[in-house]
């Protein structure tokens, strides 16, 4: 942008849109000195780039309030000067302490915020960028609050040395006061004070006297009342005490100024990364602000673009009450480059022109704008407007003089990457030649390629934009009910003078009505019944659209209802599965803890060499039910020829539940059999059996066994030279016999080679229940050629 494109932009375009003004209302939601700063400094800019990341800091911000609903910025002072002076060896005050306390207090708060929130949400790119540059300096932080407190004063916590002097102080006072208070009781003192008081003066504990009795207390007259009356006078009894005290107060203040100076030097230690930190929550405060305001506004981040093109959706202008406010649409640099808006002066077009230049502004400055979502906003190089009365008297410019003087420059640097608005364009001079000139200056800027916005009242350009490509009519609705403007603007409709209405409501006589549209042509008359009929029938299409964008909002709301309803179904469903998995799981832990009492009780009949048992086909019977528990799963009715089966004692059957094979032994109730399956017997309800087969003709073999007296587990595995497989099944086997012997540990040669079978024998171990632990032999046991296994 050129000199005189930047002077437009500041001196008149933000001026008449009333940038500042909004720039006001933003400031209300800084939180300290140096988001003001940065809102004073606002200006548009017309780089897409930087209005785009403007915009995305706005964004996020908006973000962190909805998720937070707090920026802890409150306690951000502008510390610069602070640092500076600390930096160079200089002392500061305990009130400029506190404040960089307090910023140090909020740069820790609000890192930790933004951080943490991206971390966990995500989509705070550019925030934590300013997060990233704050500081957390907790032990100055700490250093500084316990030795000052809010107001400024110094704490005796600040150092031993303090409180011990401050100690000191007041053990003298208490003296001063306690022989001052003696003097002013005695009988005496009632004629020779003039009050029973004691005050200070120099800093030293003075009694007022009356002037008569001045030797009465020796001492010292350190004041005297401006009569002279009174002499307030230090007794000799409190003068070696004063001198005391004041002999401390100055080692307290000596003390002080040490422990200023100490933390001065703290504070310069981090002057740099400070004075960073202060950048940043100025940055950081700055896009808090413009959120708030978005917030207030109840504003939309829009898209941006360089390609000229704008969509308002409900756009408000923002300085008027957002709840009054009419909203509307306002579309430009799509179908049409120009938009000239017609219609009588009291019809609100310059609020509409004002409310195009002023959202622009705001989004090129990175502020939400108080439209819909869906909006979108061009980034223009320049702004240009001629609004308003600007007439310069001294210059005794008239109202049309000082309008043209303002569209010559306009026309000076107008080009396609503008845009340009004119309020009542051509006014102030001889209708026919106002409206002519107005069409020629429309013609050259709409020929440049520029976006334009203008109002006029003149007739003659309403059937402008049916004769020229890249420009429609619009005006702002009349309510001739009411006798005023709605605010409502119609796109592809021109302005109606509504004269002849206006005045038949206000009561004007019909007769002179007539006779004053006779003196209307007819195609004058044409013209303002076509407008007539366009606006009807323009309301009609937006009653009727009203009517379809609300049967859809309520499709949308039974669609989303319906939705919720299904999830809850599902959820619903999920929940009673889970809670019959939940029962099938109980039922198989119930049968597994039986078997596992079971086993117990055979290898006790074992230890007392009454059985042999095979214990891996026990183990192996529970490592099936172990398996079954997390596959449990809905299971589907049993067949119906096999639920009309009537069950007999033999029959093999399948325990759906289990998923387990087995046979029926005898039925024990009317729903409930007694079912053996592998080593363990188990009632079984009859709705869980599945019927597969008869009974084999041959008998069950015995699962347990008379052991003889002979036999004889060894206390090592030896499984050198063995295949893989095979050592693994003898492993198994070596196991059960292990545990059914009753030893707490053996040992299990699998002897070093390439570790393939130490690997595979302790895998095995891991996964093996009776196992307790293992590890590999000591040296005198065989080294790691050897795995010495505890069992349970």
């Amino acid at each position: 942008m050129n000199e005189l494109g930047v002077r437009y932009v500041q001196r008149k375009v933000l001026h008449t849109l009333e940038f500042d003004k909004v720039k006001e209302q933003l400031a209300e939601h800084a939180s300290s000195p140096l988001g003001l700063e940065k809102i004073e400094a606002l200006m548009p800019s017309s780089d897409l780039e930087e209005v785009a990341a403007w915009l995305e800091e706005t964004d996020e911000a908006a973000a962190v309030l909805r998720l937070a609903g707090y920026a802890p910025l409150d306690g951000v002072v502008n510390i610069r000067p602070h640092l500076k002076r600390a930096a160079i060896g200089g002392v500061l005050s305990p009130q400029e302490l506190v404040e960089t306390a307090s910023t140090l207090t909020a740069s820790r708060q609000m890192k930790r915020l933004i951080m943490d929130l991206h971390e966990e949400q995500g989509g705070l790119d550019r925030l934590s960028i300013y997060a990233d540059e704050l500081v957390e300096v907790p032990a100055l932080e700490h250093d500084i609050r316990r030795s000052i407190d809010d107001h400024g004063e110094v704490l005796d916590a600040a150092s031993d040395r303090l409180r011990s002097l401050r100690g000191q102080i007041r053990s003298v006072e208490t003296r001063i006061r306690e022989k001052l208070e003696s003097i002013i009781r005695s009988p005496s003192a009632q004629k020779r004070l003039s009050d029973a008081i004691i005050t200070i003066r120099n800093d030293r504990y003075v009694i007022p006297v009356k002037q008569e009795y001045r030797s009465a207390y020796g001492g010292i007259v350190h004041d005297q009342s401006a009569s002279g009356a009174t002499l307030f006078i230090e007794p000799q009894a409190v003068v070696e005490l004063n001198n005391a005290l004041r002999e401390a107060r100055a080692k307290e203040k000596q003390e002080i100024e040490r422990i200023l100076r100490e933390l001065s030097a703290k504070v310069a230690e981090q002057a740099e990364p400070l004075a960073r930190a202060v950048e940043s929550l100025a940055a950081l405060d700055f896009a808090f602000a413009k959120a708030k305001y978005a917030r207030r506004l109840q504003a939309a981040k829009p898209a941006v673009n360089n390609r000229g093109y704008l969509r308002f959706v409900q756009a408000r202008h923002p300085l008027l009450d957002q709840e009054k406010a009419v909203p509307n649409d306002i579309e430009l640099g799509g179908d049409y480059t120009t938009i000239v808006i017609t219609g009588p002066n009291t019809g609100g077009k310059t609020v509409t022109l004002k409310t195009v230049g002023l959202l622009t502004l705001m989004a090129q400055a990175g502020l939400f704008i108080p439209a819909a979502d869906g909006s979108e906003a061009a980034v223009f190089r320049a702004v240009y407007a001629d609004i308003g009365d600007e007439q310069s008297i001294e210059q005794s410019l008239s109202t049309f003089s000082s309008h043209m003087v303002n569209i010559v420059d306009i026309l000076r640097h107008v080009d396609g990457q503008s845009l340009v608005l004119f309020d009542e364009l051509g006014a102030g001079t001889d209708p026919q030649e106002g409206a002519a000139l107005a069409i020629a200056i429309l013609d050259e800027v709409h020929g440049r390629g520029a976006r334009t916005v203008a109002t006029t009242h003149y007739p003659e350009l309403k059937a402008y934009g049916y004769n020229r490509p890249g420009v429609v009519n619009a005006s702002v609705e009349f309510d001739t009910e009411t006798l005023r403007p709605t605010y409502k603007l119609l796109i592809g409709i021109p302005g109606r003078s509504n004269a002849f209405d206006i005045s038949r409501r206000l009561g004007l006589d019909e007769r002179i009505i007539e006779r004053a549209k006779a003196q209307v042509s007819a195609e004058s008359h044409n013209v303002e019944n076509m407008i007539a009929s366009l606006e009807r029938s323009k309301k009609q299409a937006e009653e009727e659209e009203a009517r379809a964008r609300a049967a859809l909002e309520e499709a949308e709301r039974l669609r989303a209802e319906w939705e919720q309803k299904w999830e809850e179904l599902e959820e619903e469903k999920a929940e009673r599965l889970a809670e019959a998995t939940q029962k099938a799981a109980d039922i198989i832990r119930a049968a597994e803890r039986e078997a596992e009492r079971i086993i117990q009780e055979l290898r006790r009949l074992q230890k007392e060499k009454q059985a042999e048992v095979k214990e891996h086909e026990l183990v192996e019977a529970k490592k099936r039910l172990a398996a079954a528990m997390p596959k449990v799963e809905k299971r589907k009715k049993a067949k119906k020829a096999a639920s009309r089966h009537v069950f007999q004692p033999g029959d093999e059957v399948k325990v759906t539940s289990l998923n387990q094979k087995g046979y029926l032994i005898e039925k024990v109730s009317d729903d409930e059999w007694q079912v053996q399956l592998g080593i363990l017997k188990m009632k079984i309800r009859e709705r869980d059996l599945e019927y597969i087969g008869s009974a084999p003709a041959k008998e069950v073999t015995p699962i347990a066994t008379v052991k003889g007296k002979d036999a004889h587990v060894s206390l090592e595995l030896d499984l050198r030279g063995e295949r893989y497989e095979d050592a693994l099944l003898r492993l198994e086997k070596y196991l059960d016999d292990a545990v059914l012997a009753g030893y707490a540990r053996v040992s299990i040669i699998h002897g070093k080679g390439t570790g393939a079978l130490r690997q595979g024998v302790q895998q095995f171990l891991k996964q093996h229940r009776a196992v307790k632990s293992f590890r590999f032999g000591e040296a005198n046991e065989g080294g790691t050629g050897v795995t010495i296994v505890e069992l349970k």
